[in-house]
């Protein structure tokens, strides 16, 4: 029993120090200068993270102007985050999707708007029974104008519902695209049991408030 004492102290001590450069690697992270995406073929790229990546895939892919929507992981403190390794919350990362679209079409102001309407605003650290740092909100900004267009937006939002609004504000540093089973996936597995029981009504219910002209047209 004397011998285990100091080797609990030492773990614990480790585990602290960890703890604590892990903090401020991420501190380091939400301080940080934006990196912007350049348009590129006449399209531009938005990153959010909203609970399960793939709800929020399918969700974007139904708005106009959205030519794809990719499921990743965004928000941390380390490289090549996996789905494991982000599933611990010692990464720092969130699931998160890079959305590319037309600006001409569709306004990053939409795709802010298509984000509040899409989720519980006020849950922290998870959307429905997705818990955990990996499934929290978060609104990746490229410049100045897009951290405005978000802090007044959640400002109005939090005003209007009179709650406080969950969504943490990054300025976007990287993107890491999930591994390939991921993609499309609500899109090729509709029978699974979490797409027909959470993703696909959560789709729905978007779709019922969100205004229809900005919607896709469905094919049947």
């Amino acid at each position: 029993m004397k011998n285990i004492i100091p080797i609990l102290a030492i773990a614990l001590f480790f585990s602290c120090q960890n703890s604590a450069q892990s903090k401020k690697a991420q501190e380091a992270v939400i301080n940080s200068e934006p990196v912007e995406v350049k348009i590129k073929n006449g399209k531009a790229k938005a990153y959010f993270a909203s609970g399960c990546f793939w709800c929020v895939e399918a969700i974007y892919e139904s708005v106009k102007g959205v030519d794809e929507s990719i499921s990743g992981y965004s928000g941390g403190h380390t490289k090549n985050p996996t789905y494991s390794s982000s599933n611990t919350g010692k990464t720092g990362h969130a699931e998160a999707v890079e959305i590319i679209y037309d600006p001409k079409i569709v306004s990053f102001e939409t795709l802010v708007d298509v984000y509040f309407a899409s989720q519980n605003v006020t849950q922290v650290n998870g959307q429905g029974n997705d818990k955990g740092s990996q499934y929290r909100s978060i609104i990746f900004y490229q410049n100045e104008e897009q951290k405005q267009i978000i802090l007044e937006k959640k400002a109005a939002l939090a005003e209007k519902l009179g709650v406080k609004i969950a969504a943490e504000v990054y300025p976007f540093q990287q993107f890491w695209i999930a591994e390939d089973y991921h993609q499309d996936y609500e899109k090729l597995h509709p029978n699974h049991p979490y797409i027909k029981n959470v993703s696909i009504p959560r789709l729905n219910r978007f779709k019922a408030k969100f205004p229809k002209g900005l919607l896709k047209k469905e094919s049947h």
